[in-house]
């Protein structure tokens, strides 16, 4: 008997546990039905950020403002606006079309900077017909004047925000960053997030040695990066209990990494990186060999392996914390030739 990969996230019913994060391959409609084709049980749209369409208002106006102190008659010359659309509007559309041509959840994700903006274009998404949202907690605190207690405030302040303003499950996604992690993966649980997404990679900037420029580059994630997601969903999840939907994300690129994440509790494995690298047909291979191993290992369902290494389910719960480090470096032996 085959193996049944179907499970819930956000109180969703998803065919599988993959699900195809924000990326490129998710900003196209046909991208998305290619990969619903190809086994992925739900996928994220590409982040609507609050800065493109504020730029975009800012250029509009100062185009617009253009030669109108030089002559009345100027004025005549404005061209008719009516139909434009901004980055916004042109994610909504996105939205829609994208549900129109797939059958698995779609979920918008928003980053935005401040609360009315993730207020009202959380309204505008859910209204568009998202499924669910995914609030983008991407922050850089770099003014020494904002303490963790004054951040973390804040953006539990905004969950709380979005949550009253909309009725469809919401996701935050975390970084890793917090003082207290688990302290605040519970407060966004209280503040009326429906799951959390760890973790958001941040991305660094490089510096160009001959002129000096700060210069952007991304780099794809490794498997190897999946360790750190893995040890606080294996520690949150006995915590928050099943009611809560924990994903993982950043490094997920094999079958293997996938029953990991479900094994420490995870509810879904999120993929990007693997699929921008191998391409959207991947996600069948990543299906097919989730499948192929629980069958080895006789596991039945997702269901059945989901939480079977958390915790409070493993013989030494500590090595999901310091115990780790200890262990780590002891167990590192230095080759003879380094040490000539």
């Amino acid at each position: 008997m085959s193996a049944d990969l179907h499970t819930r996230y956000l109180g969703l019913e998803l065919q599988s546990p993959f699900v195809a994060s924000s990326s490129p391959l998710t900003g196209d409609p046909a991208g998305c039905k290619r990969l619903e084709d190809s086994g992925a049980g739900a996928v994220v749209l590409p982040s609507l950020f609050e800065e493109e369409v504020l730029h975009e208002e800012i250029e509009l106006i100062r185009s617009l403002e253009q030669g109108s102190d030089q002559f009345g008659e100027a004025l005549s010359y404005f061209p008719q606006i009516g139909d434009y659309k901004d980055a916004g509007d042109r994610y909504l559309e996105r939205l829609e079309k994208t549900k129109r041509t797939v059958t698995i959840p779609v979920v918008a994700s928003l980053n935005a900077t401040t609360q009315g903006g993730w207020v009202r274009y959380a309204r505008r998404m859910q209204d568009s017909g998202a499924d669910a949202l995914e609030l983008n907690l991407y922050h850089v605190v770099a003014d020494p004047g904002m303490s963790g207690c004054d951040r973390e405030a804040r953006d539990l302040e905004l969950i709380a925000a979005v949550r009253a303003a909309v009725t469809v499950p919401l996701a935050v996604k975390l970084s890793p960053y917090y003082s207290a992690l688990g302290n605040f993966a519970a407060g966004a649980v209280r503040a009326g997030a429906s799951g959390l997404v760890l973790f958001n990679r941040f991305y660094q900037p490089d510096l160009d040695l001959e002129s000096l420029d700060v210069v952007n580059k991304v780099s794809l994630s490794v498997s190897a990066e999946l360790r750190l997601p893995m040890r606080w969903i294996a520690i949150l999840r006995p915590q928050l209990g099943y009611g809560v939907g924990l994903a993982a994300t950043s490094g997920v690129h094999t079958p293997a990494d996938a029953a990991k994440a479900l094994l420490v509790g995870a509810d879904v494995a999120m993929t990007a990186s693997a699929l921008l690298q191998h391409g959207v047909g991947h996600m069948r291979s990543l299906v097919d060999g989730l499948a192929a191993w629980m069958a080895e290992h006789e596991y039945e369902s997702v269901g059945q392996m989901r939480g079977a290494a958390t915790a409070a389910t493993v013989a030494d719960p500590s090595l999901f914390e310091r115990a780790n480090y200890m262990a780590a470096l002891r167990s590192f032996s230095t080759p003879a030739e380094f040490l000539r």
